[in-house]
């Protein structure tokens, strides 16, 4: 099914509910763009894999892509061949979580736990006690690249590269546009945030075990 601009889109995902496997989005649609699209899909809790076709690879288009939701970016132009191979890519990693979820609802290996909180990278959720919030996969790689990194000051730059794989200098914004969202799953305070903290000048800094003398805010 091929939708002419963005309203017809979200018209097709959102209000008929038609199934679909994948979505292949340009940002350079009529009327909504890619990233309103992706924005609004992911605001209803419609989790089908997208891949955003960016012009040139643009850095900027590229992580707005992720900020809205999308799982993974392609530039133009490209070969149909690379096209149809990201798009398999994206539905083994869908089938593999379906044929998962049944058998292992609550609990797989591949999975990270502090402050009560539990990031279940396999099956993309974030899990606590009050709360389930399901995850893109740029949000998984981007909480496995913290995880492995506990303490240390991560610069944008390093973002960039390893989880993004850009390595073009860009707008850091949406880096931190990015993490207010994460902020939100992984935070009891968003706006005095204890785990995902700021690195003035430099980035960001997951810490997993907070001080006592950190959570009473002498820090």
């Amino acid at each position: 099914m091929v939708a002419a601009d963005g309203e017809s889109a979200v018209d097709w995902l959102l209000k008929k509910h038609a199934p679909f496997d994948a979505v292949v989005l340009d940002v350079m649609l009529p009327g909504m763009d890619g990233f309103a699209v992706a924005r609004a899909m992911r605001e209803a809790q419609n989790y089908t894999p997208v891949l955003m076709l960016t012009a040139r690879g643009r850095p900027e288009d590229v992580l707005e892509g992720f900020a809205a939701g999308a799982d993974d970016y392609l530039p133009k132009p490209f070969e149909l061949s690379i096209l149809l191979a990201r798009l398999n890519g994206l539905l083994r990693r869908t089938q593999w979580l379906r044929a998962q979820a049944p058998e292992q609802p609550a609990h797989t290996a591949d999975e990270y736990t502090f402050a009560g909180k539990t990031i279940d990278f396999s099956l993309l959720e974030l899990r606590a006690a009050d709360k389930q919030v399901r995850l893109t996969m740029m949000e998984v790689e981007l909480l496995r690249y913290l995880v492995h990194n506990p303490d240390r000051a991560i610069s944008r730059s390093e973002i960039l590269e390893n989880v993004w794989r850009l390595h073009e200098d860009t707008d850091t914004r949406a880096i931190d546009n990015f993490v207010v969202r994460l902020r939100r799953y992984l935070e009891d305070d968003p706006a005095h945030p204890l785990h995902l903290q700021t690195v003035r000048g430099v980035g960001y800094r997951f810490v997993p075990d907070v001080k006592e003398d950190t959570r009473s805010g002498r820090l």
